[in-house]
């Protein structure tokens, strides 16, 4: 067990221009042993937390080491190889993408099997699959969703939050913004201070990250200590954008379909995210190619499908904010604004406001929904100027009679057709709303480009975008009834693991208990998808998964681990179809399951079902549902992936021409070793071939000095695949 007793944090931010120096301010005034909360991924302050790593794991050799536990999510690491061809190929690709990113000590150690016996790290969320026979993280692990993890914290007696953060200059006074992480530290800080729990709060200043306006801006004295020494600015974790493969961009066009014009829309992380990202823009400005592209791949026909462009737009909220909700709205896509006001949100939803234009009709509304009274007051008056929906300059005079800009006054009577007239002449109203978001994120993560793209936007787009608490974006509670107003007509969208039969999805662990990942915001976004009336749930997996022994059904009878029980059952989508199981019975879900499960393995399912009692003894596959091949996509998906509509790369990517040659010839040579006779074909080619690679490519894996029959065999085998 570790002991806390810490003292009580100052209420003055102090400023110290050195890592070491908060590093020894930390260990000074928290008294005994420390346990160090850290956001999820780029929120981490990297070099402020080796340092203290370093510092208390050189005690381990005192005779009573002080503890340090340490409570995070997504420690992200530099990519390196497994093999030394892939260790040759990343390191220039490292070195120019990630350039000065410090990886974290504990990190490597923990991966290594170094962790010193007086530090723990505990995690609840992992690198997806990092992990998997990982003694000591899998015992570490905390398994609690993404909206519990502020009390969690608690639980386990957190005493010091760090985070890096995001700095600027304001008329000479420094204002700080928690930038890509203001997701569990506002509720930290509130519970801890609602507990009158001490709590050392460190924001370790990183002018590498984009700043963020609205919620995440916060004083200096938000913190108790501010540390802003050069050396803790260094460049953001960013991976590079993943190849969409042909299955991605089916369930990416099938996700696509299922979203409604002027709705709500939540994607991840990665190649599946960026392949609805494209879909949906497909469908907006090429909208007979993604209607021909549909009709190919929807064996049940386009009947329900959305296949129209978005003339209204779609509002994000999502606990990640990605690459593929930033080209969304650079396409215009994500563009339907939503307000911090209750009233004003249900008529903009209602057509009885206009976000675009302010008019006397605006006023009316207000007046008649109760929301400001037909005699302003001070306030209402301040809540129209917030809005934008009269100019700052008009006041009320000091018996509230009138209003007044410059020298026009009128009548303080909103319920008077001529005043309003009057104050329309006057020039007293603004042209359009003003606070509207359309993007609510609560952390992000992306490509270097992303990040560039935020650090140079004009200043009133990035007020579009709002970095948010989690507990706003993953659920309902709290304000629930603006939340509602705001997320009409909602597609929440996740990835899974595996769905049984039953409906059941498996999106975090294994039946053996290992863990691959973890819940974070999975069963929130599932829960509120059933729980808003217009809203639906949508999970999404390949058809299989790639074993030793071969290919595997995603798609499976049942299973020792459930991440969303069956009774949250909803909409699953493979890269053969759509699933709706809402409100369907055990026999309909399974036979709309096997129907988009792939054919290889649907009459071993079926036979499963049967055995229990689950199918009709006469149940067959229809057979519109028995060509679910890889090779059936490739023959429908591949032409308009040559007409670049369906590009490997829509959005672009940080790996060269050579080395994205480079890498499909390795991803060949390391898909046929788990598959041997795959492995004796691709070898019995390469002995015969008598094409070499080009001399820079044996160069950059380290096999131009071939020496050894290793490296010969594994140079005449690389060659051949190119």
């Amino acid at each position: 067990m570790i002991s806390v007793t810490p003292t009580t944090p100052t209420s003055t931010a102090i400023t110290l221009n050195t890592i070491d120096a908060a590093v020894e301010h930390v260990l000074n005034t928290v008294q005994g042993d420390i346990v160090l909360g850290l956001p999820l991924g780029i929120g981490k302050p990297n070099p402020f937390v080796n340092r203290l790593y370093r510092r208390i794991k050189a005690m381990g050799n005192d005779a009573e080491p002080r503890r340090l536990k340490i409570i995070t999510a997504l420690s992200l690491e530099k990519p390196v190889g497994k093999s030394d061809l892939e260790r040759h190929f990343l390191e220039p690709l490292v070195d120019r993408v990630f350039k000065d990113y410090p990886d974290l000590d504990y990190v490597k150690d923990l991966r290594g099997g170094m962790l010193p016996a007086h530090i723990e790290v505990c995690e609840f969320f992992l690198k997806t699959g990092d992990y998997i026979g990982n003694d000591l993280a899998q015992r570490s692990y905390i398994s609690t969703n993404y909206t519990f993890v502020a009390r969690d914290m608690g639980v386990m007696g957190m005493n010091v939050i760090a985070q890096a953060v995001a700095a600027r200059d304001d008329n000479g006074e420094l204002t700080l913004s928690l930038s890509s992480n203001p997701d569990v530290t506002f509720e930290v800080a509130e519970r801890y201070a609602a507990e009158g729990r001490p709590l050392l709060k460190v924001g370790v200043i990183n002018r590498a990250k984009p700043f963020m306006p609205h919620n995440a801006v916060v004083p200096p004295g938000f913190f108790d200590l501010v540390v802003n020494d050069p050396e803790s600015t260094h460049t953001l974790f960013a991976p590079p954008n993943g190849k969409v493969s042909t299955a991605d961009y089916a369930i990416g066009l099938h996700a696509a379909s299922l979203v409604a014009d002027g709705g709500t829309l939540q994607i991840g992380i990665g190649a599946l995210g960026d392949a609805i990202a494209q879909a949906l823009i497909v469908r907006d400005q090429q909208g007979e190619s993604f209607r021909a592209i549909m009709a190919s791949i929807c064996p049940d026909g386009l009947y329900g499908r959305e296949l129209g462009p978005f003339s209204t737009g779609l509002y994000g909220c999502s606990e990640m904010f990605v690459n593929g909700f930033l080209r969304l709205i650079n396409a215009g896509i994500i563009r339907r604004e939503v307000f911090d006001d209750l009233a004003l949100q249900k008529l903009v939803n209602t057509g009885g406001v206009t976000a675009l234009q302010v008019s006397t009709d605006t006023l009316r509304a207000l007046v008649q929904a109760g929301r400001v009274g037909p005699r302003l007051s001070g306030d209402d008056l301040s809540y129209l100027q917030r809005f934008g929906i009269v100019q700052p300059d008009v006041v009320l005079t000091q018996d509230a009679n009138f209003l007044m800009r410059g020298a026009a006054t009128v009548p303080n009577q909103l319920d008077n057709p001529e005043v309003l007239s009057a104050i329309q002449a006057a020039g007293a109203l603004g042209t359009r709303l003003q606070g509207g978001v359309v993007m609510h994120g609560g952390f992000f993560l992306g490509p270097t480009d992303f990040y560039e793209s935020l650090r140079t936007m004009p200043a009133e787009k990035l007020g579009r975008i709002n970095m948010t608490r989690i507990d706003f974006i993953n659920q309902l509670y709290g304000r629930s009834q603006l939340k509602r107003a705001q997320r009409t007509k909602a597609r929440f969208m996740n990835t899974t693991m595996m769905v049984t039969l039953l409906g059941s999805a498996v999106s975090d662990g294994l039946d053996s208990g290992q863990v691959v990942s973890g819940v974070g915001g999975q069963y929130n976004f599932v829960a509120m998808g059933h729980a808003l009336h217009d809203a639906r749930s949508i999970l999404m997996l390949r058809a299989t998964h790639e074993h030793k022994d071969g290919p595997h059904s995603s798609i499976v009878w049942n299973y020792a681990n459930a991440t969303i029980p069956r009774h949250l059952r909803d909409v699953v989508i493979t890269e053969y179809g759509v699933a709706d199981l809402r409100g369907q019975t055990d026999s309909e879900v399974i036979k709309r399951l096997i129907a988009i499960a792939d054919s290889r393995f649907q009459e071993a399912l079926v036979a499963e079902a049967k055995a229990a009692g689950k199918l009709e003894a006469s149940y067959r596959v229809p057979e519109r549902y028995r060509r679910n091949l890889p090779a059936m996509l490739d023959e429908k998906l591949h032409p308009w992936s040559r007409k670049a509509v369906l590009p490997d790369f829509p959005f672009g990517t940080d790996l060269t021409d050579d080395e994205l040659h480079i890498v499909r010839a390795l991803k060949r040579m390391k898909h046929a070793t788990n598959h041997p006779a795959e492995l004796v074909s691709m070898v019995l080619k390469s002995l015969w071939g008598d094409k070499p690679a080009p001399p820079a490519y044996l160069q950059r894996l380290g096999l131009d000095d071939a020496t050894s029959f290793k490296k010969m065999f594994l140079r005449k085998l690389f060659s051949g695949n190119l």
